[in-house]
């Protein structure tokens, strides 16, 4: 099981099987039941594009780059129901337990990477503050004004 997150992703080249770069990392999609459903790339072009990459289409998440299978059927429109962290602004946005304690604000998420479970969250009390990693088991409930998650064993 390999874990990422999505300050290491954001930025890193998207390649094709066969070389091509077909943009860079901007965003990560979470479905509403707090699953990562993939990557919103934009594409080097004249007037910067975003498309949706599925986990399913990624053939490899490396230390430089990302690799992706085929590049045709695979790019497409962000879907409408999904909720990214930067777009939506989840980043910055507080984290509650179910039992009401303020855990944070949101810095980072850690996801498993072929199946997109998030398992822990990454928050901090402000500037100068050190971060801290709550992990949770269960999925998120993204709010409007914050997140709630379970932080106690089930």
């Amino acid at each position: 099981m390999t874990l990422r997150t999505f300050s290491l992703l954001k930025g890193m080249p998207v390649f094709t099987i066969k070389g091509e770069r077909i943009g860079t990392v901007h965003d990560l999609s979470i479905s509403e039941m707090g699953q990562v459903t993939g990557l919103v790339v934009h594409q080097q072009a004249l007037f910067k594009r975003a498309f949706h990459l599925k986990l399913d289409d990624i053939s490899s998440f490396g230390p430089d780059g990302i690799v992706i299978s085929q590049q045709d059927s695979t790019l497409t429109k962000v879907p409408a129901d999904s909720i990214c962290l930067s777009k939506d602004e989840l980043l910055g946005r507080m984290l509650f337990s179910e039992m009401g304690e303020e855990l944070g604000l949101l810095q980072d998420v850690y996801f498993k990477e072929k199946m997109g479970t998030i398992i822990a969250y990454e928050t901090t009390d402000g500037f100068f503050s050190e971060s801290t990693v709550i992990e949770s088991k269960q999925p998120p409930a993204l709010g409007k004004d914050t997140i709630i998650v379970s932080v106690y064993e089930q």
